[in-house]
């Protein structure tokens, strides 16, 4: 079967230049960033980048959506463990698990979120503001199945905390600080329980 965009094998190639793009920009940053580079990283030649992506900027809007999908089916999974505190310290362990590439690279969205606010209005901000949106308004309704006061503060926090513990790794280069702030920020969410 096919589609508009070249039959399932374009399809597949959309996919890879998506999923590289989110990974080379997590790497090298928006600006040092080509398109080149990604085309290599997705193994499609180059000329073909443009068949499914006109700018690098539409590159970035598809990095976004890459992490957009991936959280999407992240906090599904999550969403699976029997109660709120269960997701957010399981949440917290996977971030920690992640803790040599925070330490190279800085959090995903993050840095690329604070990357894009430097640039000039193109509402490439704005996407990635989005991005960070979802993951904090999903802890909300976490701690605010715990019954807690003020769940948009606490995951405000929440969220921070992670961004703090990730920037620091990476500023660092050191891994362990997120093993040693994700087991504060853990006994943190078990005194909120307490």
């Amino acid at each position: 079967m096919t589609d508009s965009k070249g039959g399932t094998r374009g399809a597949g190639k959309r996919q890879r230049l998506m999923a590289a793009a989110a990974r080379v920009l997590h790497e090298q940053g928006v600006e040092r960033t080509t398109i080149a580079d990604i085309a290599a990283a997705a193994e499609v030649p180059t000329g073909n980048v443009y068949y499914y992506f006109k700018t690098k900027d539409e590159l970035v809007r598809a990095a976004l959506a890459e992490h957009t999908g991936y959280l999407t089916r992240l906090t599904a999974e999550l969403d699976e463990l029997p109660d709120p505190l269960q997701r957010l310290k399981k949440l917290v362990a996977l971030w920690v698990e992640q803790r040599e590439v925070a330490a190279r690279y800085g959090c995903p969205t993050g840095t690329l979120a604070a990357e894009l606010g430097k640039r000039a209005e193109d509402g490439l901000d704005a996407e990635a503001g989005r991005v960070v949106r979802q993951l904090v308004d999903w802890a909300e309704r976490q701690f605010r199945a715990m019954g807690l006061p003020d769940p948009e503060g606490l995951a405000l926090g929440f969220v921070g905390a992670y961004q703090g513990m990730s920037l620091l790794a990476t500023a660092l280069r050191d891994p362990e600080v997120m093993t040693g702030q994700g087991a504060r920020l853990t006994q943190w969410l078990d005194s909120l329980a307490a």
